[in-house]
């Protein structure tokens, strides 16, 4: 049975860990998953690698993308767009790959409204206090900052019944499993398997036929 990868969006506040589980997820099931490198119109980084970490590119360029349709979201952030590439998600689900978008809640609903067969993962920490206790204790944000990182975590919380599942970051090692248990699990969803459905039926028949 040909395997088709399954594009998956992770979401989660600010401080719910979800980058690391990403790192872990990636570094541990190499072959199964890829991440999607969105397109971007920000300048790299010191260290950053065109088609690595983003693909970088003119805003003449992102626009033409916009205008034919060849970004599954896009947003603009501070001056600079950011997008998702449709051409580079389809060729890694068409090689077998689970794609992972990192994306927030707005960019997560437009994309399934595009693609409903989408996979909606939120991330959480176990309580509010934990998640607090995460974000003071990166010692890089001021109070301020981690004040608006918690009052904006109170509307996305209004947003966490649209996701398939919730995955609570507690312990890192049993959440990076949780994780890719839940993803193994959805390639066996009856919607997932339409072309298998429809060959063993007729198989049955054929079969049925002979006796």
């Amino acid at each position: 049975m040909d395997r088709k990868g399954i594009l998956i969006v992770v979401s989660g506040f600010s401080g719910s860990g979800k980058g690391t589980l990403m790192k872990e997820l990636l570094s541990r099931y190499p072959d199964t998953y890829a991440l999607s490198v969105s397109a971007t119109t920000r300048r790299p980084r010191d260290g950053e690698q065109d088609g690595r970490e983003y693909f970088f590119i003119t805003e003449d360029e992102f626009e033409k993308m916009i205008a034919k349709e060849e970004l599954i979201e896009y947003a603009r952030y501070v001056k600079n767009y950011y997008g998702t590439p449709k051409e580079y998600v389809r060729k890694q689900l068409d090689a077998g790959k689970d794609v992972i978008l990192e994306i927030e809640i707005q960019g997560a609903l437009k994309v399934k409204e595009a693609f409903p067969d989408t996979l909606l993962l939120f991330v959480t920490p176990p309580n509010a206090e934990e998640l607090k206790k995460r974000l003071v204790g990166r010692g890089t944000e001021t109070m301020d900052v981690i004040e608006s990182r918690m009052n904006r975590a109170c509307e996305e919380a209004e947003g966490m019944g649209h996701y398939d599942y919730l995955v609570v970051n507690d312990d890192l090692e049993l959440c990076v499993e949780e994780m890719h248990t839940i993803i193994q699990g959805e390639h066996r969803r009856s919607f997932r398997n339409e072309a298998f459905m429809k060959t063993i039926k007729e198989d049955l028949e054929r079969l049925k036929g002979e006796n």
